[in-house]
C-alpha cells in the first residue's frame, strides 16, 4: 500500500514571489511601449523599484517591497540565533524562505540596475548620434525584460515538489542502434542542460547499446527549482536523421522517452511495503575499475503493483546502490500519485504509453533541414546543435507558461 504525507511547505512562498517579478516584468515591459522604430529615450523612464509609492496588485496577493526587505532582515537575524536549528524542520522551512526572497530582491536589483544604466545609455547615444550604441542599449533592454519573464515563471514553480532536485530517465525505443544512439543524444542534452544552469548532474545508471548509445540512463540534477524547470520535458522524443550507421546515407526516424521525476525530501514520507517490491542483482556494465565489473553491485527494483522499474549501479557498494533504487522508487511514485491528482494525467500518461510514433512531444530533424519543434507549444528553433547541446530554456518556458497560464495552439502538425 502506498501512502503519501504531503511536505510541510506550501506554496505560500512561490505566491509571494509571482508579484515581486511582475513588477520587474512591468517596469521592463514599460520600456518596450513604442514604436520599434523609435528611440527609446523618448519614453519615459520607469519609477525605481523600491520607490513605488503604492503596493503591486497582481494575481495572487499584493506584494510591498518594504514588507519583502523586512522579512528577509528578520529572517537573516533568526538565522543567527544559536537555538535557530533546535528545530531542524522549522529551521529549513525558514531557509528555504530566506533563500527565495534573498534571491529575489537581487534578481529585482539586477533588473533595476540593467534598465536604468541602459534606458540612461540610450539617451547618451540619441544625443551623440551613435546609433551602434542605441542599438546596444536596445538590445540589452530586451534581454532584461527576457529574463524578467523568465523569473516570473521561476517564481510561479510553486507544485509541491517544484523546488526539488531530480531524476531525469532516457529509455530507447524500438529500432536497435538507431534508437540507442539517439537515447544517448538525449542523456547528453539533459547533462547539458544541468551543467549549463551551474546544477550538479550525477550519474545513477547507464545500460549501454548493442552497438552504440544507450538502452537506457538515468541522472540526478541537483539544484533549486531542477524538477519544477525539468518537469514538461516527460514524454516521447524523436529524431529524423541521416543515419551514421546506414550504409546508403538513407534518412532514419529514431524515438526516445524521456521520464522526469522529482527527488522525494524528508519533508515528503512515502511508505513502500516490501512484499510489494521483486529486488534483483546483476554485474555493473559500467567503467568503474575490476572490483564493479567482477561482484553483483548494481541493483533492479521492480514495484509490482505498478510495473515501475528502478536500477542503480553507480556506487562500488551494493548497498549504496540499494538505498539510491529505494529512493529513485519512492520519488517514480510520488510523481505517479501527483499525476493522479492534475488535472493533465490523462494527456501526460497518454503521451509515454508508446515510445513510437503518434506519441511525440518534440521532434528533432537534423537533415535535410535543420528545425526542432514542440508539438504542444509549437514553439521551434531552427538550430538543433545548441537545443542539442542543453538550450533547452526556451523549449522549457513555453510549455512551463502553457501549463501555467494555459491557452497554446488546439493542435500542432508535425514537422515530416
Amino acid at each position: 500500500m502506498l501512502r503519501i504525507r504531503p511536505p510541510l511547505a506550501g506554496r505560500g512562498s512561490a505566491t509571494l514571489l509571482s508579484p515581486f517579478f511582475r513588477k520587474s516584468l512591468y517596469i521592463a515591459a514599460s520600456c518596450f511601449r513604442f514604436d520599434p522604430s523609435a528611440s527609446p529615450c523618448a519614453q519615459k523612464s520607469p519609477p525605481p523599484l523600491n520607490r513605488l509609492s503604492r503596493p503591486w496588485a497582481c494575481s495572487g496577493g499584493v506584494f510591498d517591497w518594504d514588507v519583502a526587505t523586512q522579512r528577509l532582515d528578520e529572517l537573516n537575524a533568526l538565522s543567527e540565533r544559536a537555538d535557530f536549528w533546535n528545530d531542524p524542520e522549522k529551521a529549513q522551512k525558514q531557509m528555504r524562505e530566506r533563500n527565495k526572497l534573498a534571491s529575489g530582491i537581487e534578481a529585482i536589483k539586477g533588473l533595476e540596475s540593467d534598465l536604468t544604466d541602459n534606458m540612461e545609455l540610450a539617451e547618451l547615444a540619441e544625443a551623440d548620434g551613435d546609433e551602434s550604441l542605441l542599438n546596444e542599449a536596445q538590445a540589452a533592454l530586451v534581454a532584461a525584460a527576457a529574463r524578467a519573464e523568465k523569473a516570473e515563471l521561476g517564481a510561479l514553480l510553486s507544485g509541491e515538489a517544484d523546488g526539488n532536485d531530480c531524476y531525469i530517465e532516457i529509455n530507447s525505443g524500438a529500432g536497435g542502434t538507431e534508437s540507442q544512439d539517439w537515447a544517448r543524444m538525449l542523456f547528453r542534452m539533459y547533462a547539458r542542460w544541468g551543467e549549463r544552469h551551474k546544477f550538479k548532474v550525477e550519474v545513477i545508471e547507464e545500460t549501454p547499446g548493442e552497438e552504440a548509445g544507450i538502452k537506457s540512463g538515468t541522472i540526478l540534477v541537483k539544484g533549486h527549482n531542477a524538477h519544477g524547470w525539468a518537469k514538461t520535458e516527460s514524454g516521447v522524443h524523436r529524431l529524423v536523421r541521416i543515419s551514421p550507421f546506414d550504409s546508403n546515407a538513407r534518412r532514419h526516424t529514431s524515438f526516445a522517452s524521456v521520464w522526469v521525476y522529482p527527488v522525494v525530501d524528508d519533508r515528503i514520507e512515502v511508505n513502500v511495503n516490501e512484499s510489494d517490491c521483486r529486488i534483483d542483482t546483476y554485474r555493473s556494465s559500467g567503467a568503474g575499475g575490476q572490483h564493479v565489473n567482477t561482484t553483483d553491485s548494481a541493483i533492479r527494483i521492480t514495484h509490482l503493483p505498478t510495473g515501475i522499474v528502478v536500477a542503480c549501479q553507480a556506487e562500488r557498494s551494493q548497498h549504496k546502490n540499494r538505498a539510491t533504487a529505494w529512493n529513485m522508487l519512492r520519488a517514480r511514485l510520488y510523481e505517479l500519485e501527483i499525476e493522479k491528482r492534475e488535472a493533465e494525467a490523462n494527456k501526460i500518461a497518454a503521451s509515454k504509453t508508446d515510445i513510437g510514433w503518434g506519441h511525440q512531444i518534440r521532434s528533432y530533424v537534423l537533415q535535410p533541414y535543420q528545425l526542432v519543434k514542440d508539438l504542444r507549444t509549437g514553439f521551434t528553433s531552427g538550430t538543433p546543435a545548441d537545443v542539442l547541446d542543453g538550450e533547452l530554456d526556451d523549449f522549457m518556458q513555453a510549455s512551463l507558461a502553457q501549463r501555467i497560464y494555459g491557452g497554446g495552439p488546439e493542435k500542432v502538425e508535425d514537422v515530416e
